[in-house]
């Protein structure tokens, strides 16, 4: 019987649960490849050349941030800690193809290329006929897949990116496959055709022209109110943004972003009305 797209996640659970009779070697060898792959990708220098370019990757990330990536704007260098993190998520995700595999599921088309409006992009897989991005997440993240919650909080723009994958293969439907890098947990998120860029060449068009541009675009978000304080914070979103102490110089007449560890985490004051009785990064 053909394994169903619809009960992916199930026959993964049963499959580790129950165990398997074999492996098929085909399957280990691409998955030893993938690793490969990911090693490659962030320990080799020659990887790690910022590719200053639009790509569908990158299309969905706001105006802003995309003109600074484009345009090679100064930005903070990843630390060796985020490397690994990027690197083990990229095993992760090689990890779960490996089991849609050995689940008995169809995967194709692995890293395709695709073209939309002269931008080139590399899709990660078709799986049972289902354009599919695969994702390891942090809990946080995870819940916004396993929710449905995406939509609205879609930090590195993913649901751009694969609406652009889809309108390119001309795929007719398209999900995201999902791992909480915590827990081991699986959840396939198929988006909403509401929230998905059924023009994504029009995207595309505005992003070549947008990044041509002398000046960057507006700021991607307004800061916030840090309590009662008086003081301002970078949102959420930006406080994640490589490029954000370039985008805020001017911020606290001139000084540039001053930031403050908290207990939780680091804080992005653009504005300091009142002195944080907290350390500061210097």
């Amino acid at each position: 019987m053909t394994a169903k797209f619809e009960t992916l996640v199930e026959d993964i659970m049963n499959m580790v649960d129950e165990g398997v009779d074999r492996i098929d070697d085909v399957a280990i060898h691409s998955f030893v490849s993938d690793v490969e792959w990911a090693l490659r990708r962030q320990l080799l220098k020659e990887e790690r050349q910022d590719k200053n370019s639009v790509r569908m990757s990158n299309v969905g990330k706001p105006d802003r941030q995309l003109w600074y990536e484009v345009n090679g704007a100064p930005k903070e260098e990843l630390r060796p800690a985020t490397r690994i993190k990027f690197l083990y998520g990229d095993i992760i995700e090689a990890l779960v193809l490996f089991l849609v595999k050995a689940a008995g599921h169809d995967v194709s088309d692995s890293q395709k290329e695709v073209e939309l409006e002269g931008v080139k992009g590399h899709i990660d897989c078709v799986i049972d006929g289902v354009l599919v991005d695969v994702k390891s997440a942090s809990k946080f993240s995870f819940k916004k897949f396993k929710d449905g919650t995406l939509p609205e909080d879609d930090a590195f723009g993913y649901i751009g990116q694969i609406s652009s994958y889809k309108q390119a293969g001309q795929w007719d439907k398209a999900a995201f496959l999902a791992m909480n890098k915590e827990s081991g947990e699986l959840t396939v998120y198929e988006p909403n055709p509401i929230d998905m860029d059924e023009n994504a060449d029009e995207r595309i068009r505005h992003v070549k022209e947008m990044v041509e541009q002398d000046t960057p675009p507006e700021r991607c978000h307004k800061p916030v109110a840090d309590g009662k304080s008086g003081n301002l914070k970078l949102d959420t979103q930006c406080s994640y943004c490589a490029f954000k102490h370039h985008c805020w110089s001017h911020a606290n007449d001139g000084a540039g972003i001053r930031t403050f560890i908290y207990s939780n985490g680091p804080r992005f004051l653009v504005k300091v009305e009142k002195e944080p009785d907290v350390p500061e990064a210097t």
